[in-house]
């Protein structure tokens, strides 16, 4: 059974790395500077150098503002479920935000597309609402399950003090958490910095210059990516994996800063 579970691991790395191997091999060529810091090209005709400015500057945009309403919103409902609700309201949002986990991400695009885009037209707002409600239960599920690692034994000192549990819970049991949250955050981003499905009924009708309104639509890698994949044009579909492999770095990257810190929490918390 041991080398059935080496095996299986083993299988499932190396499908990782024919992935990010494949991506690599046919993205090389367009991986420059320019696709970080120019745009695509206005014209057909145009012979000046391209990139997906745009693109980046749109993901950046986007997810940043997805991160500023998921996050508070994640960490407080954690905090009262965990912290101030009966068992019963807290068994009932849990379920809640496990179904809502589990909700595909096309279900949200076209939610918000029904409650934000028709009658007022895309924009990078309505595509960060759509993102935000992907990484709601993510984060608070995440939250939850730190603070339920917090010893009791704390919370009962900060009580026999006399401090009331609202402080303590701010002063006492948050502080050891932080590494935890931080965790939850960046693999909640990484989750969803790769959809494309939200974005399509969002953000994706724009145009070649780079913008950082997010009262309009706005460009993103995903979005990008799907374009240019249909496009008949070979330097176009080098980009795409070009921007697919920036993609796959950079969830690479969140996933290996999430598990330090994740790591780093826990040894603080059983060294406590």
């Amino acid at each position: 059974m041991e080398g059935l579970a080496w095996l299986a691991a083993a299988i499932a790395i190396a499908f990782l790395v024919l992935i990010v191997w494949s991506v690599a091999r046919k993205g090389a060529s367009e991986l420059n500077l320019d696709l970080l810091t120019k745009g695509p090209a206005v014209t057909f005709l145009s012979t000046a150098k391209v990139g997906l400015a745009n693109a980046f500057a749109g993901t950046i945009v986007i997810v940043g503002l997805a991160i500023a309403m998921a996050l508070p919103v994640g960490i407080l409902v954690a905090v009262y479920l965990n912290e101030f609700a009966p068992a019963s309201i807290r068994n009932g949002v849990s379920l809640a935000l496990d179904v809502l986990n589990g909700v595909p991400a096309i279900v949200i695009g076209i939610f918000v597309y029904g409650l934000f885009v028709l009658g007022h037209g895309q924009s990078g707002l309505a595509g960060s609402f759509a993102l935000a409600c992907l990484m709601l239960p993510l984060v608070a599920r995440s939250t939850m399950e730190v603070l339920a690692l917090v010893p009791n034994s704390l919370r009962e000192a900060g009580l026999g003090l006399g401090i009331p549990q609202w402080r303590t819970t701010l002063s006492i049991v948050l502080p050891q958490t932080i590494g935890g949250i931080v965790t939850g955050t960046v693999l909640a981003v990484a989750r969803v910095a790769g959809e494309t499905a939200p974005l399509l009924f969002t953000s994706s009708i724009v145009g070649t210059q780079t913008s950082w309104n997010p009262r309009h639509a706005l460009q993103s890698i995903p979005v990008a990516i799907f374009e240019l994949s249909e496009s008949p044009d070979p330097a176009d579909h080098a980009r795409a994996w070009a921007a697919a492999l920036v993609l796959i770095l950079f969830i690479l990257f969140a996933s290996l800063g999430g598990r330090w810190l994740a790591t780093r929490s826990r040894t603080r918390m059983l060294s406590r």
